[in-house]
């Protein structure tokens, strides 16, 4: 699948030292599914999804790293670890909505530790994206959602993951110290999302 990019994010980077984790399952994620009646359809999101988070992770935070799935965090000199998931992905085409659209919906849990390795905040987010068969055609309209779905992800973890998670008070007083105060007011014109806290009904709910 193509992989997917983010504009560079209108916003101030909180003053941390931040790492990311990416489980196996999140880094080679592919999801296989049967239409009745149809043709197997195959998603493969994993190198996109780490691409796309070290990414926008690495706009957001003015120290950032990633570590490998079997590393103690505990050992770094980090203020928190930030662990993705993907709890759900659902798509439906052209012959079971009765559109011309592809639509992807993908369900992401944003997990957070501070540096002790305690789990501070656990986040769901529900990503929405669509893409006419009529501009792309097939498989490529569908791996256009999906990409599509993801950048709505970034943009709420852009615009609300501070709020949700209350990560920037994990920063340790050496940090707090040394960079400037955090001042991440994300610019409303240029960031949209259409992902919400419950994922809407997929096909056939």
């Amino acid at each position: 699948m193509k992989n997917p990019s983010i504009p560079k994010p209108l916003i101030a980077q909180l003053p941390m030292s931040v790492a990311a984790r990416y489980p196996a399952e999140f880094d080679n994620f592919v999801h296989e599914e049967q239409v009745i009646g149809k043709e197997k359809w195959t998603i493969d999101l994993g190198s996109s999804n780490r691409l796309l988070f070290t990414q926008l992770f690495g706009a957001m935070f003015t120290e950032f790293m990633v570590i490998e799935e079997g590393t103690d965090a505990r050992d770094l000199p980090i203020d928190a670890l930030i662990e993705p998931s993907i709890d759900a992905f659902e798509f439906s085409v052209p012959n079971q909505s009765q559109t011309d659209e592809f639509a992807v919906w993908i369900r992401y849990r944003i997990k957070i530790f501070d540096s002790d390795g305690v789990q501070v905040a656990n986040w769901p987010i529900a990503a929405y994206g669509k893409s006419q068969s009529s501009t792309f055609g097939g498989d490529a309209a569908l791996r256009k959602a999906a990409i599509l779905a993801m950048r709505d992800a970034a943009a709420l973890i852009i615009m609300q993951m501070d709020k949700s998670t209350g990560i920037s008070k994990l920063r340790s007083t050496n940090t707090r110290s040394n960079l400037a105060p955090s001042t991440a007011m994300p610019d409303s014109e240029s960031i949209q999302t259409t992902a919400a806290e419950e994922i809407p009904d997929g096909p056939g709910q």
